[in-house]
């Protein structure tokens, strides 16, 4: 599966009210995000942007990627090395620094994943696959700031729950 994968999204600015940006205070930030195949998505700056904090932004979704890239990774992972997972769940956190010039950056992501795997046998291996899924996130590599990955707990299924 070597190559190139293209990918393609439509931003719209549905924010005008009327007098466009007349002013910095005369425009919502509302956006709609489309990708074709996919239902829209609603988004917005974050609030101490005059964005709409009921709608994602883009920092949110930053974060969003490196951990779904994070998960979908580790899932693959676990499969290669006969780990069992019944459950994951992230907790993550991101930083981000303005610079006192109007611009900023993401200095830091931290993600915090909770996982249940089949059986107690399969739990190192299981920390281990975290290791692994990190050198393969597509998202993890593309960014020019630190990724961690500190696994909050992994813990075994009990009797009766899905294997």
């Amino acid at each position: 599966m070597l190559g190139e994968h293209h990918y393609r999204v439509q931003a719209e600015w549905t924010g005008d009210r009327g007098t466009g940006t007349s002013g910095y205070r005369d425009y919502d930030r509302l956006v709609t995000l489309r990708s074709e195949g996919k239902p829209d998505l609603p988004a917005s700056a974050d609030k101490p942007f005059r964005g709409d904090p009921s709608r994602w932004n883009p920092e949110d979704m930053l974060l969003a990627a490196l951990s779904e890239c994070h998960l979908l990774s580790y899932l693959h992972a676990c499969v290669g090395v006969g780990v069992v997972i019944t459950g994951y769940t992230d907790d993550a956190t991101a930083l981000m620094t303005e610079d006192g010039k109007g611009g900023g950056a993401f200095t830091e992501v931290v993600l915090r994943p909770r996982v249940t795997v089949a059986a107690a046998s399969m739990i190192d291996a299981a920390l281990t696959a975290h290791h692994q899924a990190h050198e393969w996130c597509f998202i993890a590599n593309s960014v020019n700031f630190p990724v961690r990955v500190e696994p909050a707990e992994i813990s075994v299924a009990r009797a009766g729950e899905p294997a």
